[in-house]
């Protein structure tokens, strides 16, 4: 049986101050039946999982393929573990188009961390003209293909189905959309790993996920969960989006 997981991506948001939404949101939800994982900046990591202790786990952006070296301004995967984080985010669309990310550079970089005992959330997603055009399964097939390491496991691996369009803007891909492709990433790592890494790795939502939402995507065939952008901000939003997914 899959654990449910609401996963919080911070973004570049965050200051000090707002250590106290984790906090009230550790105390009234920390014991919630499902995962809750907050991803901030990397300048908050070491004061958040303090902050947190043991009902909320604390995961950063992003990491480098390297453990140690010339890469100024860069995060090994090493580093994050010790400052208290479990998990990575890598891949998201904000990083690949930003930063220019390959599927080879999510694959080096989720293999180090793997390999620094990080669980990684591995994100996928296809833009709006991937979509109109019906490429959408096509982009998503190559991106787990081409992002995956050959090492992940159900327990180190969760993955993220963010269409890049409704990242953000408020438009959300219908229930029949979202289904159809979390069913299909299903079966691509069940084709890829077996069943026993297939069907125990979470597949999360992620596009526009909100209080007012979030149950009926949360019915969705292989929706295990989600990753929530700026609905993770606050303690009072966040938690509706937790209550509603441990109620499913």
């Amino acid at each position: 049986m899959r654990r449910k997981m609401a996963a919080g991506n911070w973004k570049m948001n965050g200051l000090q101050d707002n250590l106290a939404e984790l906090e009230a949101l550790a105390q009234s939800y920390g014991d919630a039946d499902c995962d809750i994982l907050i991803c901030p900046p990397a300048t908050l990591i070491h004061r958040a999982s303090s902050v947190c202790g043991d009902g909320i786990a604390i995961g950063g952006q992003d990491c480098h393929n390297a453990e140690t070296g010339a890469h100024t301004g860069d995060i090994s995967a090493q580093m994050l573990k010790d400052a208290g984080a479990t998990h990575v985010i890598l891949g998201h669309s904000e990083r690949r188009e930003d930063h220019n990310e390959s599927d080879n550079h999510v694959r080096l970089k989720a293999r180090a961390a793997i390999e620094s005992g990080l669980k990684v959330v591995i994100c996928c997603g296809e833009s709006l003209e991937e979509r109109e055009t019906n490429n959408t399964l096509d982009i998503i097939g190559g991106q787990l293909a081409g992002s995956i390491p050959d090492q992940v496991t159900g327990e180190n691996l969760v993955v993220a189905y963010e269409p890049i369009w409704a990242i953000g803007t408020g438009k959300v891909p219908t229930l029949d959309q979202i289904g159809d492709v979390h069913d299909f990433i299903r079966a691509r790592l069940v084709r890829r790993f077996g069943d026993g890494v297939g069907l125990s790795t979470r597949i999360l939502y992620g596009g526009s996920v909100k209080p007012s939402n979030a149950a009926d995507i949360f019915g969705v065939s292989n929706v295990d969960g989600a990753l929530v952008g700026g609905a993770s901000l606050k303690a009072e939003d966040f938690g509706q989006i937790i209550a509603a997914l441990a109620s499913s």
